[in-house]
């Protein structure tokens, strides 16, 4: 080797390790803060989506666009790696199903996203069925698709429900796919279809042009036998199987040009083998059942356990027309008087100058000698509305509630034997429930209380016992009490005890003996929620629920789940014991057994735990045994993250959980019985490593001005540096500190916010957590918020001369407030705001119909009694009456159609600020609600709210809008040069 070549080839050798070494130590590619516009091509996790196959082999998850397409991950939760991504199109609920035997995944397909944005492509866009074989690796395409179903337990078939294509009937075709073989058949006209639990049988109706056809019938899906159970000129609908799949019942609705509604019949089919069809038609029973009533069509029949007796609805029967009016017998002599006085009339007239002059005349004698009921057919009835202060519910809520009133029904029997209807419910009772193993129901009456209720939020209701057998109605609770949803009764699977709360305890009835038992008097605990401070009194902690046998309720003290027995002569047991001691909130269990009823104790459970001030999440599990669940807890997951989703394969012990963190998306993982070595099974968004997320978070501990321990969370900005401080966003909304683990996901919210965007551009986030006293919920506000603030400054972290405040509804009302009591904060964003509480209280809440006071006296507003009673603490809490102490820059958002905190609330506030010439801008989205739900809206908000905080906390120049407006004239090419 000469020495030119050796010199040359040290050269190379030196070159390569240096741009080897430069590779090594420079990053592959720099992070950078995530914009507004690369959001919407942001993938992510959709919430939910896991599932797990029967047999644990097979888990599968979507991931999503935020303005784009999703994608279904199916992926063998061995070690073999095997994972396939197939399209979904745009959808944020997608529809995916295995089958019972692990075999198959079928998926829908929809169109993209692109496409559904093409309105000249949206009448010719439809959805996809996507088949896999996951045994032999095999893939089935449907076209346009409507809904599917596998037949449950047999795993054989796949029932496909497809579009309709024309024809004058309701049904379209039902194609039965054998999945084994792979041939097919086709069903024409079908409405509805329904398997029982093994899968045996196909229940369906049909419902084809002139009614040709109509029935329901029952497929053999062995024998490829199909049963004509009832064929007639009618619909049928409604399909109900039993729970076992021994039988189902059906609605048969027949026309009658006599009456506005169809006449019902109830169908009940048995002996599935040699089907046996019971057919009751109200018609043809003159005895028991109501004059002017029929089956309704708007409540499922279903047959009882022992498939003795009939279920279903029955209402009211209105006559298609009214019959005419006999016409009065017309008075000769009279009739020629009034003739006369007309004439006499006219004559007398001297302002009668023309040919108009007298037809005016002529009309004004006619209308002043018509009586109300010689008016026209044709005139035209006025458009009004009649408040009357003698109204249990406001007219408003009244016209909320008029189609589901006139769908309203009434709970009916037919027994078989006997061959008799019992109408079980009057239109007194509301909420009817028939209980376990059907011998009695469970209904209340509001209505004495309903108005009262209505004006202060206080709901009580009487109670009443139903015998199935007799139809006999017993009072059993007068003005019942109701604080909260935990109080109301609950019955036991065998259906002979009711479980129900007053004045602090829980109590169970037992409605064969009719003894009531105070469960909880004797135990050294409460189980009120002590966290609740509403204006209600005793609120409980909803509790978990009965045991499979009837014999113990599961119920939640503060900290810990308890152990109770019905019979008072055994023991309730403390079964996570450690829960005060530790500060762990045990919150609530893990339903992953499918088709139980009630809590099989003698099976391990599984719960959910929470660190009160640690904020730690996890799961324990109790050891099941024959007398009931053992104490002590094993802990199985206990981790500095928030455990979302939680479940099991229905036969095998693989468990799927989800975890996120602060700045980490939702995962799944997958672990065995003994929850070690858990694995993560899916795929982090596919452009997470691209951006820069908050660099950590901390717990701030503080006291409000009250006393009261309180903690916030506060969100580390992207590349955070010890000793630097940073511009602040402050964001709450009652207690959020819980939040210290959780992930959002950049998207384009219905209020604008979006932490995970705001760490993500260097700023830190802090939610504090707010506690609330009695008559002074904003000033509540002012006590933890300011606190907690300056807590948050001690950290070094926050930059005191740079922190903005926003909060929506509750919170918007939250910040609204807080500016007019102090000036600490540098600017502040205020959505959908309460600003006047006094003539919010009088207000009504849109989106429901209800009047405001119920929510101010019982439920958020926290006051006690309402304005004429209480004046000077609604003042006091008003952000309209402060008005004149506000320094801060705000940003307001209201929306005219805005049916929770009415637009007037935002107008009232705008107005004074700009009247006393504050700093205040207002945006307003047109037909918008109380969030924004277009995306070309949420959009627009989004970026405004952070161009409106970069201004002010990061010295940013103020976009034209903000510095000085804009025109009316102007705004459309002002909205177009910003859309994106």
């Amino acid at each position: 080797m000469n020495k030119r070549f050796s010199l040359f080839l040290l050269s190379v050798v030196m070159c390569i390790h240096a741009f080897a070494q430069e590779e090594k130590e420079s990053p592959s590619k720099e992070r950078k803060p995530i914009s507004w516009e690369e959001i919407s091509n942001w993938e992510a996790l959709v919430t939910g989506s896991g599932q797990v196959s029967p047999d644990g082999k097979w888990f599968s998850y979507t991931l999503k666009e935020v303005e784009g397409d999703g994608k279904l991950v199916l992926e063998a939760t061995d070690d073999t790696n095997n994972k396939k991504t197939y399209p979904i199109g745009d959808t944020s609920r997608p529809r995916m199903d295995f089958s019972e035997n692990s075999r198959w995944l079928a998926f829908i397909e929809y169109p993209n996203f692109k496409d559904k944005k093409d309105k000249s492509k949206a009448k010719k866009l439809f959805n996809k069925l996507i088949l896999l074989d996951l045994k032999e690796d095999k893939k089935v395409v449907f076209e346009k698709v409507q809904s599917f179903t596998f037949n449950n337990d047999a795993s054989s078939i796949l029932a496909i429900n497809l579009n309709k294509d024309g024809g004058s009937g309701k049904g379209s075709d039902l194609l039965i796919y054998h999945l084994e073989n792979g041939t097919k058949q086709n069903i024409g006209n079908v409405l509805e279809f329904s398997f029982n639990k093994s899968g045996k049988y196909l229940s369906y109706t049909v419902d084809a042009a002139n009614q040709s056809g109509n029935g329901i019938y029952l497929f053999d899906v062995d024998n490829n036998r199909t049963h004509v159970l009832e064929s007639d000129e009618a619909s049928f609908k409604s399909i109900h199987w039993t729970e076992e799949g021994d039988g189902f019942a059906a609605l048969k609705m027949t026309k009658d040009k006599k009456y506005k509604q169809e006449l019902g019949a109830v169908i009940g089919v048995k002996n599935l083998t040699s089907p046996e069809v019971i057919v009751y038609n109200p018609k043809e029973d003159s005895v028991s059942f109501p004059d002017k009533y029929t089956i309704s069509p708007n409540q499922r029949p279903s047959w009882s356990d022992d498939l003795s007796q009939l279920f279903y609805g029955i209402h009211d029967l209105e006559l298609a027309k009214k019959p005419e009016e006999k016409k009065p017998e017309v008075n000769e002599d009279s009739l020629k008087a009034l003739e006369t006085e007309k004439i006499a009339s006219l004559r007398a007239d001297t302002t009668i100058k023309s040919m108009a002059d007298l037809k005016k005349a002529l009309s004004k004698i006619e209308r002043a000698n018509a009586s109300p009921n010689t008016q026209p057919k044709n005139a035209d009835k006025p458009s009004m509305t009649i408040w009357h202060w003698k109204d249990d519910q406001l007219q408003s809520r009244q016209e909320k509630l008029e189609s589901s009133e006139k769908r309203k029904s009434l709970y009916a029997v037919y027994n078989i034997e006997n061959k008799k209807h019992t109408t079980l419910q009057d239109s007194t009772l509301s909420d009817f429930m028939i209980l376990p193993k059907q011998h009695f129901a469970i209904a209340s009456d509001a209505k004495p209380y309903e108005l009262q209720s209505n004006l202060t939020g206080k709901s009580y209701r009487d109670f009443y016992i139903i015998d199935i057998e007799s139809g006999e109605k017993t009072l059993w609770k007068e003005k019942f009490y109701i604080p909260s949803g935990a109080s109301t009764p609950k019955t036991s699977p065998d259906g002979t005890k009711i479980l129900f709360a007053v004045d602090g305890h829980f109590f169970v009835y037992d409605l064969i003996t009719k003894e009531e038992t105070n469960l909880t008097a004797d135990l050294e605990t409460t189980f009120v929620n002590t966290d609740d401070d509403h204006n209600v009194i005793k609120p409980m902690n909803y509790p978990l629920g009965w045991d499979s046998e009837s014999k113990y309720v599961l119920l939640k003290s503060e900290w810990d789940i308890w152990q109770v027995p019905v019979n008072k002569k055994k023991k309730a047991l403390n079964l996570t014991v450690n829960g005060e001691n530790t500060q762990t909130r045990y919150q609530g269990r893990f339903g992953i057994y499918p088709d139980e009823k009630g809590i099989d104790l003698s099976k391990k459970q599984y719960f959910r735990a929470y660190g009160e001030w640690t904020k730690k999440s996890g799961v324990i599990s109790l050891e099941g045994s024959k007398s009931g669940l053992k104490p002590g807890p094993k802990v199985l997951i206990w981790e500095d993250v928030m455990i979302g989703q939680f479940t099991k394969a229905k036969a095998a012990d693989t468990f799927i959980y989800s975890k996120e963190t602060y700045n980490t998306p939702p995962a799944y993982f997958l672990t065995n019985a003994s929850f070690e070595n858990p694995k993560k099974i899916t795929d982090d968004p596919k452009k997470l490593d691209e951006y820069t997320w908050s660099s950590g978070v901390k717990l701030v501990d503080y006291v409000s001005d009250k006393g009261v321990k309180l903690q916030g969370a506060l969100f580390l900005p992207a590349d955070y540096e010890e000793g630097k401080k940073y511009p602040t966003m402050v964001y709450y909304y009652e207690k959020l500190s819980y939040s210290l683990h959780n992930w959002t996901s950049p998207d384009f919210g219905r209020t604008g916010w979006n932490p995970n965007v705001y760490t993500s551009n260097g700023y830190a986030v802090f939610m504090p957590d707010i506690t609330y006293t009695l008559d002074d919920p904003g000033m509540s506000a002012v006590w933890c918020v300011i606190p907690a603030v300056k807590a948050a400054i001690e950290t070094g972290i926050i930059d005191e001369e740079n922190i903005g405040i926003h909060g929506h509804s509750w919170g918007g009302y939250q910040t609204a407030f807080l500016v007019t009591q102090t000036d600490m904060f540098k600017a502040a964003a205020a959505g959908a705001a309460l600003t006047n509480m006094i003539s919010m209280y009088d207000l009504i809440y849109w989106n429901s119909g209800n009047g405001n006071m119920a929510i101010f006296e019982s439920s958020q507003g926290r006051f006690t009694g309402g304005p004429w009673e209480n004046w000077e603490s609604y003042e006091r809490n008003s952000p309209i009456y402060h008005v004149k102490d506000v320094n801060t820059p705000l940003l307001m958002l209201h929306n005219d159609k805005d049916g929770a905190v009415d637009f007037t609330q935002g107008l009232e506030y705008y107005n004074a600020l700009r009247r006393l010439q504050k700093p205040v801008v207002m945006v307003q989205y047109k037909g918008e609600n109380h969030g924004i739900a277009k995306l070309e809206n949420r959009k627009d908000y989004s970026v405004r709210m952070m161009e409106f905080f970069d201004h002010h906390l990061k010295g940013k120049p103020a976009p034209e809008w903000l510095e000085s407006g804009v025109k009316a004239i102007d705004l459309d090419d002002h909205l177009k040069e910003r859309a994106f």
